[in-house]
């Protein structure tokens, strides 16, 4: 998908809500466990309750690749199962050089489809742009993070007096383009976006840690929307499991309406 497709879809709905299929078989309703894939049919449900209401979707490859076969299976069901004009991430934050690169690459854009899958920097250049060459591909570099760890490493003071998050944005920026490459910033380092935007002005921001994690979509917005939106707002727990009963596919819907009207009103006042 084309940065012009993706805007496009945000003009139309009124919307940049990412929702995460993180579906977890010890969380889905247990009504479904009848089914020969609950998994499957639990994502189904999901999406057609909320495929309205958001332009992205990001399962998590982690839930799918611990069920072995199957749960890659589902994986390549589920894709296939979401609308063609839905931006589609694969949250497998890769991280390897050379020919390993370019297979994984090819693993999500070519044998999955993916529009896009979240990648780690730390080795470097070469374990960035293999995915990076695919047409109306994306590459989504992990920036700053909205894990307790970030404060790991992420806000490390370098001898030029920038932060080392700073030098992962400034340096991997210049690797892509604002048309392939995205950055991953946590939802609950909003006060640090108002800098983030100094440094990558023009490309879209995915924002984890919205809802469950205790980020503020309006805190986001304030400091991270541009004049393209410019931001993917994901939402997982808040959304998938806002209801383990019968209802909970509309109670999904519900909840993702209501991120969506937020959008709205916050698009028709930026």
């Amino acid at each position: 998908m084309t940065r012009k497709e993706l805007i496009t879809q945000i003009n139309r709905k009124r919307s940049f809500l990412c929702v995460g299929l993180d579906s977890d078989p010890n969380k889905i309703p247990k009504h479904l466990l009848d089914f020969e894939n609950p998994t499957l049919e639990f994502n189904k449900r999901i999406i057609d309750a909320t495929k309205n209401y958001c332009v992205a979707y990001k399962p998590n490859i982690a839930f799918y690749e611990s069920m072995g076969p199957k749960g890659w299976e589902t994986l390549k069901a589920t894709l296939d199962y979401i609308p063609k004009e839905i931006f589609t991430i694969a949250d497998a934050k890769r991280g390897d050089i050379g020919n390993t690169a370019n297979m994984y690459a090819k693993t999500f854009f070519e044998t999955y489809n993916f529009d896009s899958v979240t990648i780690a920097p730390y080795m470097g250049e070469d374990s960035v742009t293999p995915f990076l060459s695919h047409p109306g591909k994306w590459g989504i570099v992990l920036g700053l993070t909205s894990n307790k760890g970030a404060y790991d490493f992420q806000f490390s003071e370098l001898k030029t007096g920038e932060l080392l998050y700073e030098k992962v944005l400034k340096t991997s920026s210049t690797w892509g383009n604002e048309d392939n490459l995205m950055f991953v910033v946590g939802a609950t380092k909003a006060e640090s976006l108002g800098n983030i935007r100094k440094l990558v002005p023009d490309h879209f921001l995915l924002v984890p840690g919205v809802g469950a994690q205790g980020g503020s979509l309006s805190e986001v917005c304030k400091y991270g929307l541009n004049s393209d939106c410019g931001l993917l707002i994901n939402s997982s727990r808040g959304i998938l499991y806002a209801s383990n009963g019968i209802n909970f596919a509309q109670a999904s819907a519900n909840a993702a309406k209501e991120i969506q009207q937020e959008m709205s009103e916050i698009l028709r006042t930026s």
